[in-house]
């Protein structure tokens, strides 16, 4: 197999980064020269555009081989048939009904594919990380929001609405009550997303600084927890339980071979592993109870590989 290089983007709401993918035929794609610049969304979706361009442009002009096309993950709703941004909140103002894949064929003289983040970094971790060697996988990334998507057979499943597997907007006991950033109550990601367990730690122990005076982050916490800190057991069980109880009702309904854990909060201690591991068997059912959780690989070369993946080989299947 000759070399295959594809420009990648990966378009979040902090940071958009752009490389090189290099599938080689041997082993897992090669990522290489990526660069990264602030998304800054406020300013707009044209402003993101022009940005995202700019990249692409930089990373053919980077690159030492020939460039085959362009491969986009991105936050919003993607139709894939078309590369056009269906839904975006408003974290990212104006990016709905961007015609992203066209805009970027158009202006960089390069074929284009477009796919959602979530489903960008699922494809990756099912074919070159985690879930590899798994037929059919659940990912779960957990960080600042919670996403997933379900990968049966190597392609990814889409859903009536292109929005199948978003785990972190499943209701949860732990989260009854409390409203979500996405407007509705009761849903996972209200309790067990990065931001929820520094939140709970901080109304619990009445403190927003670590003991030297720095804002309190996630690292501090899971430290603080392992040494019997009381708010901070208190905030990592509850987000651990409240996942560990959704992805056992996810295993319940789609009975997966595996779920693949990935994100910032996923390196947390023991005190939170147990939390899951605990709600996890106390809502699984008998045949999905021993079901392996394995960690992603990839880390933040996921959705570069996903989205670069996604080009060669199409993620969805057959959409005609």
């Amino acid at each position: 197999m000759e070399p295959t290089t594809v420009v990648a983007v990966d378009i979040g709401g902090t940071k958009i980064a752009c490389g090189l993918v290099t599938f080689t035929g041997e082993g897992v794609p090669v990522v290489e020269s990526v660069e990264r610049v602030p998304t800054n969304p406020l300013r707009g979706g044209k402003a993101v555009l022009a940005d995202v361009i700019a990249a692409v442009e930089g990373a053919v002009a980077r690159s030492p081989r020939p460039v085959a096309g362009v491969g986009i993950s991105t936050g919003g709703v993607v139709d894939p048939r078309t590369g056009d941004i269906t839904y975006a909140n408003e974290m990212m103002p104006g990016w709905s009904g961007t015609p992203l894949g066209t805009a970027v064929e158009e202006a960089c003289g390069l074929p284009c594919r477009v796919l959602n983040d979530v489903h960008a970094h699922a494809l990756g971790e099912a074919r070159w990380g985690g879930g590899r060697g798994y037929e059919s996988v659940l990912v779960v990334a957990v960080g600042t929001g919670i996403s997933g998507a379900i990968v049966d057979g190597g392609v990814l499943s889409l859903g009536a609405h292109d929005m199948a597997g978003n785990v972190g907007h499943m209701a949860c006991e732990e989260a009854a009550g409390i409203e979500c950033t996405c407007g509705a109550v009761g849903h996972l990601e209200s309790v067990a997303a990065g931001p929820a367990i520094v939140g709970e730690y901080v109304r619990l122990s009445g403190t927003d600084t670590d003991p030297e005076g720095n804002p309190v982050g996630g690292a501090y916490i899971s430290r603080a927890a392992e040494e019997g800190d009381e708010a901070a057991v208190a905030a990592e069980t509850r987000s651990g339980r409240a996942l560990g109880g959704v992805l056992a009702s996810s295993a319940n309904l789609i009975d997966p071979e595996a779920i693949i854990l990935s994100g910032s909060v996923v390196q947390c201690g023991p005190v939170w592993h147990d939390a899951l591991a605990s709600g996890y068997a106390d809502r699984a059912m008998a045949p999905v109870r021993d079901l392996p959780v394995e960690r992603g690989l990839l880390g933040d070369d996921a959705p570069l590989i996903g989205a670069a993946e996604h080009f060669v080989k199409d993620g969805y299947g057959d959409l005609s």
